[in-house]
């Protein structure tokens, strides 16, 4: 029984038409491509134009005939209350809502009509189909995070039985942490692994210490899957050599779909198929194949919420190899994340902190940025940027949950700051460390 398809179809998305719509487009030709993007292109922006007052007055110079006048989004425009950005077709019917990591210090809420999000399934499906993974069958090892609070936690756990997942928790990452999950890999025969790079990475730098090749332990296994931060090539050298399979490189958003994913030539193919992927420079202008800028997204698909021409903050490359069916992106910078050690020397993934700062992210949109920084063992200091200044009972909160997900006896210090220095490439690292002995 496929009962990942299945609790997709009972939720009300509907993965068939989805995946049917999604081998139509892949069977286009490259001469008929073109004219499919720009199809979508326009019919996305005519489409918020007419029923999304936010997006109406937002592009309010924009020219259907030139789509160097369609403005630039940015994540500081998305920080209002997700009901004042629905479009009118939209405000009454159920959509998929969720955050953002607020991994790049930009955390907002977002929202997907129901069949956009079952589009952003269908192509995960897809791309995990070139390695002969199967949501329905395969058995992932999932390093993730999940919540610590009873109804979240076990809400998360279900959704994992559903998609045959056993999650191991990013939140400790302590060497007798690793070895309760290798007792785990040699009783379960895992088909992939899946999850945080960095996470992943410190499990691999724990497997070569102690000399051990993790297939060896667990034959099933086929790939593994790497996200949401950067994976340095010594790294995915690492990764290789420790696991005994192929590592893959995937580039995603929550709140767009997967932007990349590095196909079976070892190339990071983009998602032409739902997805419109740019690089331009300081100035908008759409740069040359080959040449670095900001990458900016529009989301063919998604009718309840505009994400069109959508800076998401990083910085990266279009191969020169590239066409308009199959683009390849060659370079990304950033999307980086540190490890946390702390006094009792456990470590934790720096995505760690995305559950953590859930509890001042919002949807009145008060705090518009925030990054953490560890000081000392036991010393972080949050830095936020906000129209109020968080009150004592919100600072108590805040650190309550990072002792409660970390440990206790930590200080944690708040800084409201009229402005976040950036890095040159222009983003917010939500985590960075001074502690280094990794």
């Amino acid at each position: 029984m496929n009962l990942f398809d299945l609790s997709l179809k009972l939720n009300g998305f509907p993965i068939k038409k989805a995946e049917k719509a999604l081998r139509n487009i892949q069977l286009k030709k490259e001469s008929e491509f073109e004219a499919y993007v720009n199809e979508k292109k326009q019919d996305i922006v005519n489409f918020h134009l007419k029923h999304t007052p936010f997006y109406k007055l937002l592009a309010k110079n924009a020219n259907l005939l030139d789509w160097n006048s369609i403005p630039v989004m940015t994540k500081h425009d998305l920080q209002k209350p997700v009901n004042e950005r629905l479009s009118n077709t939209f405000k009454n019917k159920k959509i998929y809502l969720n955050k953002t990591s607020g991994s790049s210090g930009d955390p907002f809420v977002f929202a997907k009509d129901k069949y956009c999000h079952t589009l952003t399934w269908a192509i995960i499906k897809d791309r995990f189909g070139w390695y002969n993974l199967d949501f329905n069958s395969s058995k992932q090892a999932r390093f993730y995070g999940i919540p610590l609070d009873k109804k979240g936690y076990y809400k998360e756990r279900f959704k994992d039985a559903l998609g045959k997942r056993y999650r191991f928790s990013v939140f400790d990452l302590s060497d007798k942490a690793f070895k309760r999950h290798l007792k785990i890999f040699k009783s379960t025969k895992f088909d992939y692994l899946n999850g945080y790079t960095s996470s992943i990475v410190q499990f691999a730098k724990y497997l070569n210490r102690e000399n051990i090749i993790l297939k060896d332990i667990c034959p099933s296994l086929k790939a593994c899957v790497v996200t949401s931060e950067m994976l340095f090539e010594n790294d995915k050298k690492l990764l290789e050599l420790q696991f005994g399979i192929p590592v893959i490189n995937e580039y995603g958003a929550s709140e767009l779909d997967i932007i990349a994913f590095q196909n079976t030539n070892d190339e990071w193919q983009v998602n032409s198929e739902t997805l419109l992927v740019e690089i331009l420079d300081n100035d908008n202008n759409i740069l040359p194949l080959g040449e670095e800028g900001r990458i900016v997204i529009t989301s063919l698909y998604n009718k309840a919420h505009p994400f069109i021409r959508y800076d998401i903050g990083d910085i990266g490359i279009l191969s020169k190899n590239s066409t308009i069916k199959k683009p390849i992106l060659e370079k990304l910078t950033g999307r980086t994340n540190d490890i946390a050690i702390l006094p009792s020397g456990k470590k934790a993934a720096g995505l760690t902190f995305y559950y953590i700062t859930k509890s001042i992210i919002e949807d009145d949109g008060n705090v518009k940025e925030f990054i953490i920084e560890q000081i000392l063992k036991d010393a972080f200091t949050i830095k936020y940027v906000s129209q109020n200044e968080l009150s004592d009972d919100k600072m108590k909160v805040i650190s309550k949950e990072m002792e409660h997900y970390l440990e206790k006896g930590l200080h944690i210090n708040f800084e409201r700051q009229i402005k976040l220095e950036r890095s040159k490439s222009g983003k917010l690292r939500q985590f960075s460390s001074k502690i280094h002995n990794v």
